[in-house]
């Protein structure tokens, strides 16, 4: 009993160690994106990717950087671009480079892991990409996309004017558009980050490396060393581990950070962070937009491009000799998490501005309309998700009176 007791606490500590390491980089990468989301237009982009080319395809991709969003934010906007005109190929771009090449994402990886990861997950989102276009060149669906376009309701012209940028930098409603969104960010994700670093906590305390070793097999040996057929099983089973530990991806790379410290190869931790558009939820929504003929072929296309970006990756970091050290996983367990440091100042300055975009979205901006299209998540899995959260809090809170005013 006194071994759980003393597990518990140092679980709760290590699940607020890591969100605390990660607060000011949550701040800042949802800053920026409210920023970009409010003052860079989407407006008339799917003129400019209505054909299936090259270059809508690299338009895609950019309108998708400037918009990085949450999983559900970028399957709404990417199905809205479709039904709009559209191509498949440059709204699977978009998609793809809206939740992977995402700023606020490099910024918990940097954090968390080490830089090989960050440029891994941008080069990765490219190659997603590219390896998406190459199999629907090849394969060409033309009749799901047909009928996909059959099922989506007609889309109503967006009319609005968009004013210039000058004008919505003066304006203060932007700011208070800001603001809101800024506040919609946190109300998107609070429950996945929540569980997902509560779970990391109770992974770094609980869970021994055994079962890591039977998940992903020959798990602990050199990175170097795996043969083909082991980094290929370690990449099917980061998106298993994904979809069992659905959590989104911001509260899924402490977890990422853990599996590399227990071994788990650059590529199945690589597949693992790609794996939020592969996993249930996505599933049903893709069935719910295009049918579910659509919604597996999607589902078909991105993990298979999943996989071999991942493998790419993995053997041209080894070629190069830059496969990161497993310490780079390991080090945040052992961290004394809350030092007075570089991250206790920054989350000092960021806990303040973040003060300020919360006060102008929700004291400036009481009477501002401002709607971001969302895609329909599942009422039942969204109130199991809130109640996991608030058991999440019970949990840290009776862990952190354990350790420090029981044991």
């Amino acid at each position: 009993m006194d071994n759980f007791l003393k597990n518990w606490g140092e679980a709760a500590y290590t699940s607020l160690g890591f969100f605390w390491m990660a607060l000011w980089a949550f701040v800042l990468g949802y800053a920026i994106s409210s920023l970009i989301q409010i003052f860079v237009t989407e407006k008339r982009m799917q003129e400019s990717m209505g054909a299936d080319s090259g270059k809508s395809v690299l338009l895609g991709t950019f309108f998708g950087f400037i918009s990085s969003s949450c999983s559900f934010s970028a399957l709404a906007t990417a199905k809205s671009l479709f039904q709009k005109g559209a191509s498949f190929i440059s709204s699977i771009a978009f998609l793809l480079a809206s939740t992977n090449l995402v700023i606020e994402l490099g910024i918990i990886i940097s954090v968390f892991l080490s830089w090989q990861f960050v440029v891994g997950e941008y080069v990765g989102g490219i190659l997603l990409i590219l390896i998406s276009w190459i199999l629907i060149r090849i394969i060409k669906p033309k009749k799901l996309i047909k009928n996909a376009r059959k099922n989506l309701d007609k889309a109503d012209d967006d009319e609005s004017e968009e004013k210039p940028l000058k004008k919505k930098l003066k304006s203060s409603e932007s700011w208070a558009k800001v603001g809101k969104q800024y506040g919609m960010e946190w109300k998107m994700v609070w429950k996945d980050v929540t569980v997902g670093f509560t779970i990391a906590g109770i992974v770094a305390v609980f869970v021994p490396d055994s079962f890591f070793q039977t998940l992903f097999i020959n798990s602990g040996e050199d990175q170097s060393s795996f043969s083909f057929f082991t980094l290929l099983e370690h990449v099917i089973a980061g998106p298993i581990a994904a979809f069992l530990t659905f959590i989104g991806s911001m509260g899924n790379i402490p977890l990422a950070a853990l599996l590399y410290g227990k071994g788990v190869s650059f590529a199945g931790v690589i597949a693992f962070i790609f794996s939020d558009l592969v996993v249930f939820p996505v599933l049903r929504i893709n069935a719910k937009y295009y049918g579910w003929k659509m919604s597996l072929f999607i589902l078909f296309l991105l993990f298979t491009s999943l996989i071999v970006t991942s493998m790419i990756l993995h053997y041209g970091f080894n070629l190069f000799d830059m496969l990161p050290d497993a310490s780079a996983g390991k080090s945040i367990i052992e961290n004394d998490h809350f030092q007075i440091d570089y991250s206790f100042y920054l989350n000092i300055i960021f806990l303040m501005i973040s003060g300020v975009l919360v006060y102008l979205g929700f004291f400036k901006g009481k009477k501002v309309m401002h709607h971001k299209e969302m895609a329909p998540k599942s009422p039942l899995l969204e109130k199991i998700l809130k109640w996991v959260a608030f058991a999440s809090y019970l949990w840290l809170t009776g862990g952190i009176l354990v350790k420090y005013f029981v044991l």
